[in-house]
């Protein structure tokens, strides 16, 4: 039996050593072929795994500049900052609500909000842009598309169901003699979401806030579907790899990449002890 827990441990660490493999040596690379100059990808006895000969950062200038992904890095932090911020303001009392409070048609709206988790917006991107099109054309306005306030509105509203399912789950474990404690000293229902349960529920809202963060950044249908012009840096992303490709800029196509997914990798880092920390409950003695 000591034997097989031995094999089986082994097993185990050999796969997560191959997952972390084929994780981090293409990251790796790319971080390494965005510092090369362009005679370092093409010609005779080039080895692709070779450490660049000299840290180009001018790669990153003109991908910033002259590819324009500077403009699209902020295209894409407001959008994602506000799409956040919708996101928060709106599950967080819904689910709250949902949760702690017994009222009329609580079930339809559980079972609302269960029955959007199978819904896949991108599969209903060309409805909503119709939609927005037609609203356009009904007030005679263009606000509706290309705006990137629209757009974030959009992603919070398709994350809405995830995040309250979520949320809502983690609401219920929280013991009510919180809530008690703070009805007996006068804290209003809101007052005591603000202040005693929404710091409590801290670890889950950062796990959400992450991987909507993830999926905001690199969502592309939705944007490319929606906006025209204020690009996003996915969008942004495409475009300079068809150009800098045709080009043979290979360079400057790996730095937009970096340009990309380094947000991403600092925010993992800096919340993964939160991620995986637990909340204890007990902290209420009585």
């Amino acid at each position: 039996m000591k034997k097989s827990n031995n094999l089986y441990k082994i097993f185990i660490y050999v796969v997560l050593i191959a997952f972390a493999i084929s994780i981090i040596v293409p990251v790796g690379w790319v971080f390494m072929a965005s510092l090369k100059s362009n005679s370092e990808f093409i010609g005779k006895g080039v080895n692709p795994w070779a450490l660049p000969q000299a840290a180009n950062f001018n790669n990153f200038k003109i991908a910033f500049t002259e590819a324009h992904m500077g403009k699209f890095f902020v295209n894409s932090v407001i959008v994602t900052a506000t799409a956040l911020i919708l996101l928060l303001v709106m599950a967080l009392p819904a689910s709250y609500a949902v949760s702690r409070f017994e009222f009329k048609g609580k079930k339809f709206f559980e079972t609302t909000f269960m029955a959007g988790l199978f819904i896949n917006v991108n599969y209903i991107v060309v409805p909503i842009f119709l939609m927005l099109s037609g609203w356009n054309r009904a007030l005679g306005t263009h606000f509706f598309l290309n705006n990137r306030f629209v757009l974030a509105f959009v992603y919070a509203a398709s994350a809405l169901p995830f995040t309250v399912y979520l949320l809502s789950g983690y609401f219920k474990t929280l013991p009510k003699g919180f809530e008690e404690a703070a009805y007996i000293d006068g804290c209003s229902y809101f007052k005591t979401m603000v202040h005693i349960m929404v710091p409590m529920a801290k670890p889950s809202i950062i796990t959400v806030i992450l991987f909507n963060f993830l999926s905001f950044w690199n969502e592309y249908i939705i944007a490319y579907t929606l906006m025209d012009g204020n690009d996003t840096l996915s969008m942004g992303l495409k475009n300079v790899m068809a150009v800098e490709k045709t080009a043979t800029n290979y360079g400057i196509m790996y730095a937009g990449l970096v340009i990309a997914m380094l947000p991403t990798l600092i925010l993992y880092i800096a919340v993964q002890r939160k991620l995986t920390e637990g909340m204890t409950v007990g902290g209420l003695k009585g």
